[in-house]
């Protein structure tokens, strides 16, 4: 039996008796030394020739593992994510946190379409670029990595990007598994969270990426209740396989994953990534008894599952289909279609034609896509603000300042009408953690990291609170990964509006909302506060203690439980439109609620809007969040026209987990929240489930 054989079999007889036959007999023709190589990452030669050649750089090609020429059996070829494909020069995609911001789940498997495209045609089957940790803190400075702070949202997000991986024939791997949102601490930090908090607010996400077919998932540096994740048996087992029955194979986070490979085995830790360390040591382990050779069949066989069910699939396509134009037009529609409007004094926006516009601030025309670490896309081109904003206004009427002292700023938009201030962070404030030297906020010497704080740079409110004594019209725009604290300066801008890290075609998405080609529809994917400490605690480097508690409550269920107002409510975004929601009607089943409501468009140009169902448990007896999100649709209306908008809710999606049964439990009655913002959502009517399991 050798890899081909398997395959044709399995082709012909799709079922998961053949598929264990199959694999069973590939494990019995492998000798233990070609079945511990299954286990092994062999990227060594790959970086060393990629840093040492100038012009390369890291996953510039992809990273193998596993493998058996003597068999057939493929490479296992590891890709990087998220926002784009990182193998050589791909299509830089926005952030995850702007596509988050989209709510528009549609749109991200069209983008995971890309994202197959480009890591096919660069030689991969395998990427790991559906990260899906939860935001608990904008602290973390790899929140631009993920889609926000809810785990519903982060749910519907990753399952549209793992099926579209699946679905192509690549090989899908959320991460990092699991609790994994604290940066700088990454290699030692250990959070905690009791079993409840665990399984309804950090792992539901990952389980929907599971059950959407994902065939491989990766474990995270830190630890979870005094175990690395990645030797963690209560996740990599009890948890992921024995409960959620999952069969695909996990690999380790890069590098410092791995501390003990017997530990990790036993755990159920297939792959070590991305070079073989502890896992070199496997076959004298298995001689010594610490692991055992069916353990080593097991995690071979889960291997080859996972490729026999997905490679099959695979379509390899040419290398110009990276970059192709279709690629980057829609790179530019998800870039203004997570764009979120917060503020619009006056309908300032959208900028009316041959009005003069200065556009300011360290990043008015510098290339700002976000981290410089592992989740880096390196495109021949960004389009920075300025650059958008010349070619959609004209040059004549576009004038330019890249820094933040205010009187040069002042003296450049002095023949402006309008000023277009770019603030927020870059890959220095806040990314993966890799040479850090100091992270401080002023002239940071550091490289990525936790943000020091949640306010912008000094230099930043400086500049803003400058230019608004001039009486020109003042629009803000934030880049950065997550939230702000921006009530410091907010009543000095006439528009806010937050870009986060808009990818390769970001300037032309800003032209496009500013100039109203585009209807702006974000939406926030976090809770902006009032204040710094309205957030969960959180762990930088010097902390003494490297324990955190992560609790049951954070983001919007934290401001509601605390009634706490913040600035800016979870699910919030303006448009150039006004929206109502109208009739509705709600409707249970064997299967869950459904909401049929009516959405009209008040206002005079056409429009999206995204409606958001909230539901609250009414059991007052166990400590319930007032609401979670449980249902979003984004839809667009026309101008003065109506809409109905139709939205299930599964029932699985309103249990709780009772820790005593291990098991998701139904309350007997729930209130249903519709609106669209998680502070405005309003009850609109109650369901009785009677204590159905």
């Amino acid at each position: 039996m050798d890899y081909i054989k398997a395959s044709e079999l399995y082709r012909k007889n799709p079922t998961e008796e053949v598929l264990r036959s199959v694999t069973e007999e590939l494990v019995k023709e492998m000798t233990l030394k070609e079945k511990i190589r299954m286990m092994q990452g062999h990227a060594m030669a790959v970086t060393a020739k990629n840093f040492l050649k100038n012009g390369r750089f890291y996953n510039a090609e992809p990273y193998a593992a596993g493998g058996c020429k003597r068999l057939g059996i493929p490479e296992v070829l590891f890709s990087d994510g998220p926002r784009g494909v990182v193998l050589g020069k791909s299509t830089c995609f926005p952030v995850s946190m702007l596509r988050g911001a989209t709510f528009d789940d549609g749109l991200e498997y069209k983008v995971g379409e890309v994202f197959a495209k480009e890591a096919s045609a660069g030689g991969a089957n395998l990427f790991a670029g559906i990260c899906i940790n939860l935001l608990r803190n904008p602290m973390w400075g790899r929140a631009q990595e993920t889609y926000g702070e809810d785990p519903f949202l982060l749910g519907k997000m990753g399952v549209a990007l793992t099926k579209a991986m699946q679905d192509n024939g690549i090989i899908a791997c959320p991460k990092h598994y699991a609790l994994n949102s604290i940066e700088d601490l990454r290699f030692s930090v250990d959070a905690k969270a009791d079993e409840r908090t665990l399984h309804e607010v950090y792992l539901p996400h990952f389980k929907k990426c599971i059950d959407a077919g994902a065939m491989s998932i990766m474990g995270a540096y830190n630890k979870f209740n005094g175990t690395y994740c990645c030797e963690s048996k209560v996740l990599l087992t009890d948890i992921l396989r024995n409960k959620w029955g999952f069969d695909g194979f996990t690999i380790s986070d890069f590098f410092f994953g791995i501390y003990d490979s017997a530990r990790s085995v036993n755990a159920g830790l297939d792959i070590e990534m991305p070079y073989t360390f502890k896992y070199a040591f496997l076959a004298n382990r298995v001689k010594k008894g610490d692991v055992s050779e069916e353990m080593i069949n097991i995690s071979v066989g889960r291997i080859l599952r996972a490729m026999l069910r997905t490679l099959p699939k695979h379509k390899k396509y040419p290398k110009n289909v990276i970059l192709s134009k279709e690629h980057t037009d829609l790179a530019r529609e998800v870039a203004a279609k997570g764009t979120v409007l917060l503020k619009n004094k006056d309908n300032v926006l959208p900028l009316k034609e041959g009005e003069s516009i200065a556009v300011v601030g360290r990043y008015a025309d510098k290339i700002n896509t976000g981290d410089h670490g592992s989740s880096n896309v390196f495109s021949p081109y960004t389009i920075t603000p300025y650059q958008g904003l010349k070619k959609r206004f004209g040059a004549q009427n576009v004038a330019l300042y890249n820094g933040c002292n205010p009187q040069k700023a002042i003296a450049a938009s002095a023949y402006s009408d309008y000023v277009v201030i770019c603030v927020g962070s870059d890959w220095l404030q806040e990314g993966e953690f890799l040479v850090n030297l100091g992270n401080v906020k002023k002239k940071p010497k550091g490289s990525g990291g936790d943000r020091v704080d949640l306010r912008l740079p000094e230099e930043d409110v400086a500049l803003i609170k400058a230019l608004s004594k001039t009486g020109k019209k003042i629009i803000v725009n934030i880049m950065g990964g997550s939230a702000y604290v921006i009530n410091e300066w907010t009543d000095c801008a006439d528009s806010v509006l937050m870009s986060f890290y808009s990818g390769i075609e970001g300037g032309n998405a800003l032209a496009d909302i500013l100039s109203g080609d585009r209807n702006p529809a974000g939406k926030l994917p976090f809770t902006i506060a009032k204040k710094d400490d309205d957030y969960p605690d959180f762990l930088h480097i010097g902390a003494k203690n490297k324990e955190i508690e992560y609790g049951y409550y954070h983001g919007y269920t934290l401001f509601d439980k605390k009634d706490i107002v913040p600035d800016y409510p979870f699910g919030f975004g303006l448009s150039y439109t006004e929206f109502e929601i109208g009739k509705t009607e709600i409707s249970q089943s064997e299967n869950g609620i459904h909401v049929c409501t009516d959405v009209k468009n008040t206002g005079s140009c056409d429009g999206d809007e995204v409606i958001q169902i909230y539901i609250g448990s009414n059991n007052k007896e166990i400590d319930r969040p007032v609401k979670l999100l449980k249902g979003f649709k984004r839809i667009g209306v026309a101008a003065s026209k109506t809409e109905t908008v139709n939205i299930d809710i599964d029932i699985n999606d309103l249990k709780f987990y009772d820790p005593e049964s291990g098991e998701w439990m139904l309350d007997n009655e729930y209130t249903v929240y519709i609106g669209t913002d998680s502070r405005n959502a309003a009850a609109s009517g109650k369901i009785s489930f009677r204590g159905e399991a």
